[in-house]
Formats: C-alpha cells, sequence, structure tokens
C-alpha cells in the first residue's frame, strides 16, 4: 500500500482498491452476475404474470352480479327428504330487490340495474344468421332484456350503439308499455323501422303425454294450435311491440375489422356466435319482459304466474369502478345477503383459464425469494472473506485516524460499483432467460389449461370472448419500466443487505492489536 493511496479520501481508495485487485473484483461480479440472472428472469416472469392478470380481468369486465350458492345449500341439505324438499319454505327466498338497491349504493359501484330475462321462438319473425352459414339455432330464436334503466346497460357498456330513434324512456321503464329496442340486421331483414308496430308471433312445443294437452290452456283468443311432426302440440299467441329505437352491435364492427388469421377458428366461432346472439336480443323495460313472461306461460305453458314471485326472476348487474375493487365489493356486498347466496363476478373465472400463468407466476415469486436469501448470504461470505484478507489495511486506515464510518463507506462504495455493473448487464442477459424460459413453458400443456375447460371463456356478464391466445399474448417479457425499477431496486437492497455481516467485522476492528 502506498502513501499516496493511505492520504486518499475513501471514495478514491474505492475506486484505486477494485483496480488494483481485479481478481477479486470480477469473482464479486461474477457470482453477482449469476445470481442477478436467475433473479432478473424471475422478475421479469413475475412482471410478465402480473401483466397477464391485469389485462385478462379487463377485458373479463369489472361486473358482478349475485347467485344462490346451490353447491354450499347440497352440501348442508343432503339428508333432507323429498318431503322436506316439497315443503315451500325449503328453498331460500331470493333477495329482495331494496337489498339489491342497497348494494348499488356501495362506493365501488359505478351504475347498476336489475334485469329480467325472457326467451321466445317465433314463427313469421325472421331471426339473422350469419351469411356464410357457420351458426343457427334452426329457428326464429330470440332473446328478451328486460332492465330498469333508459340506457341498456348493455348500451352504457359500448357493447350496443343506439342508431336511430329516441330510446326508451322514463315511462317505458316505469310503466308496462310495448316499447323496445331491436338490432339493425333484424329491422333490415323483416323490413321493419322506427315507430313500427311489431307482432311476437310466439310459439312453442308442448311435450304431449299420451296424446293428451291436459293442463294447457287453448281457449284464449289470441292463442291458436297446431300439431307438430312429432305429434306434439304447437302453440301460439301473438304479443305486439312497438320499436322504439333501432341499435347496431358495436362487436360485429370490431370483429369485422380484425383479421381472423390471427384468431383460434373456435374463438372465431364462439365471437360470431355472441354477435348472432347479441344481434337477435330485443331490449325492453322489466315491466314487459314480466308481462311477457306472465303471458308466455299461462297461454303456452299452461302455467298460472303469482305476482308476489315474479321478482324471483330478476338478476341483478352491477359494474364496478374498476376490476380492482372486486373483492372488496364482493366482501361488502356478501355480508348484506341472507344465507346461500353470494357475490360473483366475470373475473371469478381467471383460474379456470390462465391457471398456468398464475402457477408461472407463484413459481417467480419463489425463485425471487430463494435467490434473493442466496444472494444475501453468499455476498456477505465472500465479502467478508475479502476483508480478512485486507485485515492490515483497515488497521492501517483506523490507525491513522480514519472514522469507521469512512472506512466502511469506502467498502460499501466498492460492493456497490461492482454490484451495479453486474447487475445491469444481468439486466438484459436475465430478461432474456427469462423469455427463454418462458417460451419453453408456452409449450407445455399445464400452462393452457386445456383440461379445464378448452382454454376458452364467453363471458356470461357482459365480457368478450378470452381464449388462451388472447392471455398468451397479454404475456409479453420485454424491458418495461416497472422491471428495471423492481429488480434494480431489489438487487441493490439485496447487495447492501448482504454489507451487514462484513460491516459488523469492521465496527470489531481493533487497530491497535491488528498493528502489534
Amino acid at each position: 500500500m502506498s502513501l499516496e493511496e493511505i492520504t486518499m479520501n475513501f471514495w478514491q481508495r474505492a475506486l484505486k482498491s477494485i483496480t488494483r485487485r481485479k481478481g477479486k473484483s470480477f469473482i464479486l461480479f461474477l457470482v453477482l452476475f449469476i445470481l442477478g440472472n436467475v433473479i432478473a428472469g424471475a422478475v421479469a416472469i413475475q412482471q410478465s404474470t402480473a401483466n397477464v392478470e391485469r389485462e385478462t380481468k379487463r377485458k373479463m369486465g369489472n361486473v358482478a352480479t349475485v347467485e344462490m350458492d346451490w353447491e354450499g345449500f347440497e352440501k348442508d341439505h343432503a339428508d333432507a327428504s323429498d318431503e322436506e324438499r316439497s315443503q315451500e319454505d325449503f328453498y331460500p327466498k331470493p333477495p329482495a330487490l331494496d337489498l339489491y338497491e342497497q348494494i348499488g349504493q356501495l362506493s365501488y359501484v359505478k351504475y347498476f340495474d336489475y334485469q329480467n330475462q325472457a326467451w321466445l321462438e317465433t314463427t313469421k319473425l325472421k331471426a339473422y344468421t350469419p351469411e356464410d352459414g357457420s351458426v343457427g339455432m334452426g329457428g326464429n330464436y330470440f332473446s328478451l332484456k328486460g332492465g330498469n334503466l333508459v340506457e341498456p346497460l348493455d348500451m352504457q357498456e359500448g357493447l350496443i350503439r343506439l342508431e336511430e330513434g329516441e330510446g326508451l324512456t322514463e315511462k317505458d321503464v316505469s310503466e308496462l308499455t310495448n316499447a323496445v329496442l331491436i338490432s339493425k340486421e333484424i329491422a333490415e331483414l323483416n323490413n321493419l323501422s322506427v315507430g313500427d308496430q311489431l307482432v311476437w308471433d310466439t310459439r312453442a312445443e308442448v311435450m304431449m303425454e299420451g296424446g293428451s294437452s291436459e293442463g294447457v290452456s287453448d281457449d284464449s283468443e289470441d292463442t291458436t294450435d297446431e300439431t307438430a311432426e312429432s305429434g306434439n302440440r304447437v302453440a301460439t299467441f301473438d304479443y305486439p311491440v312497438t320499436i322504439a329505437g333501432i341499435f347496431s352491435v358495436i362487436k360485429k364492427d370490431q370483429s369485422n375489422q380484425s383479421s381472423s388469421s390471427d384468431q383460434s377458428d373456435s374463438q372465431n366461432s364462439d365471437q360470431v356466435w355472441q354477435v348472432m346472439e347479441q344481434i337477435n336480443t330485443f331490449y325492453a323495460s322489466n315491466n314487459l319482459v314480466q308481462d311477457f313472461n306472465k303471458l308466455q306461460s299461462e297461454k303456452l305453458w299452461g302455467q298460472e304466474v303469482i305476482e308476489e314471485e315474479s321478482d324471483a326472476y330478476y338478476q341483478p348487474i352491477f359494474v364496478l369502478n374498476s376490476t380492482d375493487d372486486v373483492e372488496a365489493f364482493k366482501q361488502e356486498a356478501g355480508a348484506l345477503l341472507p344465507q346461500y347466496y353470494r357475490v360473483i363476478a366475470n373475473t371469478d373465472q381467471y383460474e379456470q383459464i390462465a391457471g398456468g400463468f398464475t402457477r408461472l407466476g407463484v413459481i417467480a415469486n419463489y425463485i425471487v425469494i430463494i435467490a434473493s436469501i442466496a444472494t444475501i448470504f453468499i455476498i456477505s461470505l465472500v465479502v467478508l472473506l475479502f476483508l480478512r484478507d485486507r485485515k492490515q489495511e483497515l488497521g492501517i486506515y483506523l490507525s491513522l485516524g480514519e472514522s469507521r464510518g469512512k472506512v466502511i463507506g469506502q467498502i460499501v462504495i466498492e460492493v456497490l460499483l461492482v454490484s451495479l455493473a453486474a447487475l445491469l448487464l444481468s439486466l438484459v442477459t436475465g430478461n432474456l432467460l427469462g423469455g427463454a424460459v418462458s417460451n419453453t413453458l408456452m409449450q407445455n400443456d399445464w400452462m393452457s389449461n386445456q383440461n379445464d375447460m378448452g382454454g376458452v371463456y364467453s363471458g356470461g356478464l357482459m365480457a368478450a370472448d378470452i381464449d388462451y391466445m388472447d392471455i398468451k399474448n397479454a404475456y409479453q417479457v420485454s424491458f418495461s419500466a416497472g422491471y428495471i425499477i423492481t429488480y434494480l431496486l431489489l438487487g441493490l437492497g439485496t447487495v447492501l443487505f448482504s454489507a451487514i455481516l462484513p460491516l459488523l467485522y469492521i465496527l470489531r476492528l481493533n487497530p491497535k492489536k491488528i498493528m502489534m
């Protein structure tokens, strides 16, 4: 050690020490580089799986509803007899509408509605089928969506767009009127315009037992009967409605703009099916849907509908402010619901369609933790061994009056400079390593969850189709700001923590004993 080196400040001594001890500096660099690659690769995978979850849940939609927990109910009542099950109060009653209103006032809810739905088959009114004939129902089948809002939720969420007419009014949703919204395709197919009266010539094939139509009312003036080829009774009745507006399906416009070559056949088929179903949907008020269901049950099926039981068919739809609010909303809303009723959300099925990526993220978390702990121990031991060889040098600094703080600062600077060089290089190579590992894992079946549900999710609550390719495309190992910041903070924090043990060694040095 030269006199010049002794008289330098601790910053200069740190730089001089690194260049003078090239072998030991390289050993420390190499150890940090290897461990840094493991940590960087794991962090890259960790960040990518987090992005998959965020993007997939965003596509699923931040929508929730309430349903009965049949599995839990049947588990608790597995021993119930047929006589007990036949009792009127055996099954729990659904929540009242005022409870849905209360849940809808929670801060997590952007807006909500409770809907009544119906399905109908018509004789003359034509339903839409794709021109290529790729999908079809084999008949004229329609869906009827009721609501308590002037602007249906599907319209507020951007699934449909009003093209013609004023749409529903406050009177339409508060009273029983015959106003409905129909799609542009149905209007063109049946030569209909805004303001026209449309007749739903509803039909249903009633299963006959022994050639008898007992229990089916056929004495209504607007109900007619015929016999199907199967020998069953076909009942029909007319329900007049007025077209208050014509809408277009936005998803259909988007699918026409996208290239089908970028999507799987199953995804294209699901999208075409959803578009067809959306086009063949009428929107109306809950009052109209409830009235139609009542008449359909009585005229087609001969079933008497009790007014007090009509609320049981409402489905509440809660659109939340963000997917981040889903869990908190489920907890608060669930606490208000009666027993055996629960809140479900679109994002609940994330584990089913992206379970492989979740498992990959968990593995990456474990790798980060284990590699960080290993780095702390290994770097601590390496630096401690190097300091033992420099015991006399450190003793000279202390004996000449250098403070222990500056000696410690010198060692910390040496370790940080070598570590920073290793971490910056491993930032690049570790990212490449993470990408290579990810590409290999993508080839494995356990990533795609094919055994669970075919890798395809078709949202029932206003969500788009999502399949494995969508999720795979969202998984991108890249140099994002989050990856760089997370890795550097984790790496430098681990290095600083690993310096604690060597620094304790310096604090225990006694220069008098060293110089004796």
